[in-house]
């Protein structure tokens, strides 16, 4: 079978991601050199933490991107965001360590994160766990894994519908009360908790697990653009709690009306499931 980067409309992008992703992911490791408690962390807005490592990974993949691709918009977690993105046709949105808290704490839950949108919809996605090198990648959708140095399979969402049987993923750090009614309202009672958004949407994308429910705001575009490449290449569905497609042409970068991710099958369900969890006005 062709992988997505042998071939395609996007081939040369997702080379330079996926190459730029391994580099980082090595970078960061290097720098956690296997003591988390060694790393300097500092706070930033929001109560979010941010180490040397983010901001080394983060110039590595910028400047790659830029000498790629000096055309587009680049858009990093840890610069400065960029007017010029509202009307770029090709912006990339980089998330140079997506779960920080479980980095610091020496957990293996986050993972380098690069996306491109072309009009405003993701059509590249790179997410590399540096722990394991596993790797998830998306282009012109076709969606792939593999392990370390192993061979590419092709990511499938899960066939599940009916709600009792959904495996959720939700957040390790971030877990709260309102995920236990998410549970009683749909019947769940199998979970699994992980730091990164990436790696919880992958997982999905894998066939792993079938939802993702996440009501808080906190989430920015580059917490979405590289994973929902992937999600949707591999047959599944990003909205907000009502439904709604994420936007990339909107000043506003964060996920103001949270987040629900899933295999496609159960999504118009639960959506409607949790409408009276989540009001909107």
């Amino acid at each position: 079978m062709t992988m997505p980067d042998d071939s395609g409309a996007h081939a040369a992008e997702l080379r330079v991601a996926r190459a730029l992703a391994r580099e980082a992911a090595d970078l960061v490791m290097k720098l956690r050199g296997g003591d988390a408690s060694l790393l300097a962390v500092e706070m930033k807005p929001g109560d979010e933490p941010v180490t040397i490592a983010d901001r080394a990974a983060s110039d590595l993949i910028v400047n790659g991107l830029i000498a790629a691709f000096p055309d587009d918009v680049v858009i990093s977690e840890e610069r400065a965001d960029q007017a010029a993105r509202l009307t770029a046709r090709r912006c990339w949105y980089v998330d140079p360590i997506d779960g920080t808290k479980d980095f610091i704490r020496g957990r293996e839950g986050f993972a380098v994160m690069i996306g491109l949108c072309v009009d405003g919809v993701p059509v590249v996605g790179v997410v590399h766990q540096p722990t394991s090198h596993r790797a998830f990648w998306a282009a012109d959708g076709a969606a792939f894994t593999a392990d370390g140095d192993g061979a590419p399979h092709p990511l499938a969402v899960s066939a599940v519908r009916e709600p009792n049987a959904i495996r959720l993923v939700a957040s390790k750090s971030h877990r709260s009360d309102t995920i236990d009614r998410v549970k009683e309202l749909l019947g769940v009672t199998d979970e699994l908790n992980i730091g990164s958004v990436g790696l919880k949407l992958c997982l999905i994308a894998a066939g792993e697990r079938d939802l993702y429910v996440n009501p808080w705001p906190k989430c920015k575009a580059w917490d979405t653009c590289a994973p929902e490449a992937i999600l949707v290449a591999a047959g599944g569905v990003l909205t907000d709690t009502r439904g709604a497609a994420l936007r990339y042409d909107e000043e506003e970068l964060g996920r103001l009306g949270g987040l629900i991710a899933s295999n496609r099958h159960v999504h118009a369900d639960v959506v409607t499931r949790l409408a009276t969890l989540f009001p909107h006005t």
